[in-house]
């Protein structure tokens, strides 16, 4: 650990000695007047450190004390004392070491609840896609592989190891193409895809060359045919979302082209396929489509795309391309290869009849002009339609094709546990056929900084455009803090997989997006605001979640997390506070930061948390310096993995 130990503050549990403060006062024989003097100069500055310290959490009491005299965190604000790491008085060490391994173990602390390490079982333990627990649900249109989350009694109180013999990632870009086999233990791909150039297994790691099902030459050239077809290079594109993402080599290979996509599978016969996108450093979560709404807000996506997923878009009515319908900006691009595309060609190699693949294009062709969408083009493997700009037009189409019906006045953004619909969403209106629903978006990058149009356009409840801009110098500022605290944030390769648990108008995201990392933005389903398409028209990615519940994702998927007042949020529901550090514990690498930014008071909870979780954490004081309730906690989870199996 670096840094030397600064001169501890005073805490009820230290003493002073007789040679602190030698007063004149004490050399002579006490008379009235100085006896006088002494007690206005110590009511004096009495009530000049209570006035000076209204705002802060001056006194702390032993109970909140580790047990030992407490030094302040180093930093150029720091004047007040809170409780830092029990087995550290000296500054974070926020580099990586890969090997230190003490087994999980944490000091024992009578005042601090340990949390132990969890059977090996449980290292790749994601709690609402539980592969036993969803048995037990309908297979109904694939209901069971959908979020079914643990009752609160069911929730365990132990910690995730990491498997035997877990390093830290390759650092992107490198990772892009390879992964540590001791990451992700699962050799099933390898024979399942071998000839689809998914993955390999080459010794002690996977290579990833990017092929895919339908692009066996690879992604990157499966994309520079999509990009003949659609103008994948002026900006116009910028999010995407591919369904049934395999690997995510489509999402890995877009990322070189300033176009970020949210890949998403189920966690399903297919082995890891998503823990192995995330271990490439590529954003991608556990979902599916069966009957609930994808929780992205509407006209989220500049272009949604399906190689060979498997989800039968014909079928119910059309449901699941109403669903895609609903996510798709206006005039934004679905592309589809493989069945039914070039049926005349594959049909044989797909074991299914000419007759039965007709069919099903048919099916796709009627539901697509049902939905005004546009036949863009059809060439070789790809087929691409597009949404349109408006429904100007659509509407008076929509008085003579009733099928699906337009639905009724609801919020088309709500999409958390939401029942998948069968009805059009109706797009914002417009005064004439030339005008984009919602708002023009600027190009990227302008569209970044510029005033996202549902703010422009006052749909965001209490948010107005100076607000936005007020935000967008609030969290500059903020960021580069936070850098001067932890310089291996600033440094590329240190950090990849971003989470930030209460985003609100993406600000943290916009200020590292110049970075190599990617951030997963997260609006809480308890938020008073829904601010998540704000953050996708800004041209950045997320998702919704209440921190009630797991998230839909792999043990280690981030290397840091970012906690803006998330538990000031839940104080007062049903969340204890545990539960969402412990979540936390799960998904955050061995060796990942976390920033948490909260009241005082309540950081100090989280620090004795964090303690129990073996994290070495601290508490500094606001950017703004030591007189604001707001303190910020900077931790680092250890190094620890699940003990070598016995016998190998």
């Amino acid at each position: 650990m670096a840094g030397s130990n600064p001169t501890p503050y005073y805490t009820p549990t230290s003493k002073q000695t007789a040679a602190t403060y030698h007063s004149p006062f004490l050399l002579k024989r006490p008379n009235l007047y100085s006896l006088v003097a002494v007690t206005f100069l110590c009511s004096a500055f009495y009530f000049t450190g209570l006035w000076q310290n209204r705002g802060s959490n001056s006194v702390i009491t032993t109970s909140n004390i580790v047990h030992t005299t407490i030094p302040c965190f180093p930093s150029k604000n720091t004047s007040t004392n809170y409780p830092t790491s029990s087995k550290s008085t000296q500054k974070l060490d926020f580099t990586t070491h890969h090997s230190t391994d003490d087994g999980g173990a944490v000091t024992p602390d009578d005042s601090i609840k340990i949390y132990p390490p969890c059977d090996i079982k449980y290292s790749e333990y994601t709690p609402c896609e539980d592969p036993e627990r969803s048995l037990k649900f309908n297979r109904n249109r694939l209901i069971y592989r959908e979020r079914h989350c643990p009752e609160k009694n069911e929730l365990l109180k132990c910690r995730i190891p990491a498997p035997y013999g877990y390093k830290n990632p390759f650092k992107w870009p490198i990772s892009r193409d390879l992964a540590w086999y001791a990451n992700v233990p699962h050799k099933e791909l390898t024979v399942e895809k071998a000839v689809q150039n998914w993955i390999r297994y080459e010794g002690d790691r996977f290579r990833f060359p990017g092929g895919g099902t339908m692009f066996p030459n690879g992604a990157d050239a499966y994309i520079d045919d999509i990009g003949k077809l659609i103008n994948l290079n002026d900006g116009s594109i910028r999010t995407a979302i591919d369904t049934g993402c395999g690997v995510a080599s489509w999402g890995a290979y877009l990322l070189s082209r300033n176009i970020i996509a949210i890949s998403f599978a189920p966690r399903d016969s297919h082995e890891a396929q998503v823990q192995f996108a995330l271990e490439r450093g590529v954003p991608a979560l556990i979902g599916i489509i069966a009957s609930k709404r994808l929780p992205y807000p509407s006209r989220a996506f500049d272009m949604a795309h399906c190689s060979r997923c498997l989800i039968p878009w014909g079928e119910y009515d059309g449901t699941y391309l109403i669903e895609v319908d609903r996510v798709l900006r206006p005039g934004g691009f679905w592309i589809l290869s493989g069945p039914p595309i070039r049926w005349r060609k594959y049909w044989k190699g797909w074991a299914r009849t000419r007759e039965d693949l007709n069919a099903e294009q048919n099916k796709i062709e009627q539901v697509a002009k049902r939905l005004c969408w546009k036949k863009f083009v059809e060439k070789d493997d790809i087929a691409i339609w597009q949404k349109p700009y408006n429904h100007h037009k659509c509407t008076e189409f929509r008085r003579r094709v009733k099928n699906p019906p337009m639905c009724p006045a609801q919020d088309p953004d709500k999409a958390w546990y939401t029942k998948i619909e069968t009805c059009l969403t109706p797009l914002p209106e417009v005064s004439n056929e030339q005008d984009v629903a919602g708002g023009q978006l600027e190009k990227w990058p302008q569209r970044l900084h510029a005033t996202p149009p549902r703010i422009s356009r006052g749909t965001v409840n209490g948010v107005t455009e100076e607000d936005f801009q007020k935000d967008s110098q609030l969290w500059k500022r903020r960021v580069s803090y936070y850098k001067s605290v932890n310089n291996q944030l600033g440094q590329p390769g240190r950090y990849r997989n971003i989470l930030d648990m209460n985003a609100f108008l993406g600000g943290f995201a916009a200020n590292l997006v110049d970075d190599p990392v990617w951030v997963m933005n997260i609006v809480p389903a308890e938020a008073k605001v829904n601010t998540l398409g704000v953050i996708y028209e800004r041209g950045l990615i997320g998702t919704y979640q209440s921190w009630c519940e797991a998230m839909s994702t792999y043990p280690r998927t981030y290397d840091l997390i970012h906690a803006d007042s998330v538990f000031t949020l839940y104080e007062n529901s049903r969340c204890e506070m545990e539960d969402i550090m412990l979540e936390l514990d799960r998904i955050l690498r061995p060796e990942g930061s976390v920033i948490i930014r909260d009241d005082v008071d309540i950081l100090i909870k989280v620090k004795r948390i964090a303690d129990g979780l073996n994290w070495d954490s601290q508490i500094i004081d606001h950017e703004d310096g030591p007189l604001e309730r707001e303190k910020l906690l900077f931790a680092v989870k250890s190094y620890w993995t699940a003990p070598a199996a016995q016998g190998s």
